[in-house]
């Protein structure tokens, strides 16, 4: 079952302009109410190893618990929603801090 927080491979496809996109990590956002329903769509936000500052990115260090390699940025700019067919299985979870900061920046973002 698919938990929010988590950290899973993505094919985003082939980016236009300055979207995220091609295989990557992302990390599941949707509310735990709505994965719970086993949804055929979930909202992401991918993952980058190359930081730029935004003050719309999350700094996600690699630990055991998340299994990611390399220091990374949330791109919270970049939520999006994807088919769970695009999605590999879990790698790991950012945690409650992580993830709490991302969803903070996502309702500054979309005026929530």
């Amino acid at each position: 079952m698919r938990r929010c927080g988590d950290v899973q491979l993505a094919d985003l496809g082939e980016p236009y302009g300055r979207e995220a996109g091609f295989a990557r990590p992302v990390v599941i956002v949707t509310a735990q109410v709505v994965l719970d329903q086993g949804p055929r769509v979930v909202q992401v936000v991918p993952l980058t190893s190359t930081i730029r500052g935004y003050r719309s990115e999350v700094m996600v260090e690699p630990d055991p618990g998340n299994g990611l390699e390399a220091i990374s940025a949330a791109q919270c700019q970049h939520i999006r929603a994807i088919a769970v067919e695009r999605l590999a299985e879990p790698a790991g979870n950012v945690g409650p801090q992580v993830l709490n900061q991302m969803r903070e920046i996502i309702g500054d973002l979309l005026d929530l």
